[in-house]
């Protein structure tokens, strides 16, 4: 490759080269200078240590609330995401009536659902004179106080997380589409049905999808924060107050920038680990095209 090329090839790429320096990486290193730092957006920053550290592992009740709660959202809409994304793309993956139109149906969730509109939109369905409340009516049932609770609270913002599967489950679809049709043929010969398919064929195959929707989604759900902020700012009794708002909190409403990077880089550590651990399992379950395992 001739040095003209290389020039030119480095000017098409310096629109991202650019964006990437001055939008992601000098703010990443940025925060991380400011989470040592006193820093209330007004004056100079003050450098104080693991001070900011310190204070966020052994006297501030409101982080560990807010990590307990980010904590138990992430576990438990992330795999009813996946199971959820999964089964309707595997319904889809049927060659039925109509089948482009539920495609597309079940996907626009996904483009809609981090929004601002569907946020508010959530928040009335759910309100105590709201949708869900006078279908349960028709029924005979009590209206629930959806945003009074705090266990409603946070099913109620679980519930949100989960109605935007539309992603997962397209890229679950094109999984379920590359799997060689012979392979059910030569397992229904055998005996097998659809089940034991699923479980020793289908599975096995779309393992390294799964594995991409898992990281996508857990890193996703670790970064929320529209919903929780929009429809309960994080309450009641901090139930849905997640790491993002409290992040939010401690930086625009406090002025507290360098605490509020400092917890933002606990929580990068936290996607940090929780992601190696998962790359370091996915030996034991992650079955790529060539593996010879017994």
């Amino acid at each position: 490759m001739s040095g003209e090329s290389r020039f030119m090839g480095l000017v098409y790429l310096s629109p991202y080269i650019i964006g990437l320096l001055v939008f992601t990486a000098l703010p990443f290193i940025g925060s991380f200078y400011l989470s040592f730092t006193d820093y209330n957006l007004m004056n100079e920053p003050v450098f104080v240590g693991l001070k900011n550290y310190w204070k966020l592992f052994t006297s501030d009740r409101n982080f560990r609330k807010a990590l307990w709660v980010t904590l138990f959202y992430v576990f438990t809409t992330v795999p009813l995401k996946l199971a959820f994304a999964l089964f309707i793309a595997v319904i889809l993956n049927y060659r039925l009536k109509f089948i482009n139109f539920f495609r597309t149906a079940f996907y626009v969730p996904s483009i809609l659902g981090g929004s601002i509109a569907i946020a508010v939109l959530w928040r009335y369905i759910f309100a105590d004179v709201g949708l869900v409340n006078m279908g349960l009516a028709l029924f005979g049932f009590e209206p629930v106080n959806w945003f009074g609770d705090p266990e409603n609270a946070l099913f109620t913002i679980t519930l949100l997380r989960l109605w935007q599967f539309g992603s997962a489950m397209v890229i679950f679809l094109a999984a379920l589409q590359s799997v060689d049709p012979a392979l059910y043929e030569a397992a229904s010969i055998d005996g097998a049905g659809r089940w034991r398919s699923f479980v020793h064929i289908t599975l096995p195959l779309i393992t390294p999808v799964i594995f991409f929707n898992l990281i996508m989604q857990m890193v996703q759900a670790f970064q929320e924060f529209n919903g929780p902020y929009i429809i309960t700012q994080g309450g009641p009794l901090k139930s849905t107050y997640l790491l993002p708002l409290y992040i939010y909190d401690e930086a625009f409403k406090r002025f507290n920038m360098g605490y509020a990077s400092a917890i933002a880089w606990v929580l990068f550590a936290i996607i940090m680990v929780l992601t190696l651990i998962a790359f370091w399992s996915s030996r034991h379950w992650v079955y790529y095209a060539g593996d010879k395992r017994s």
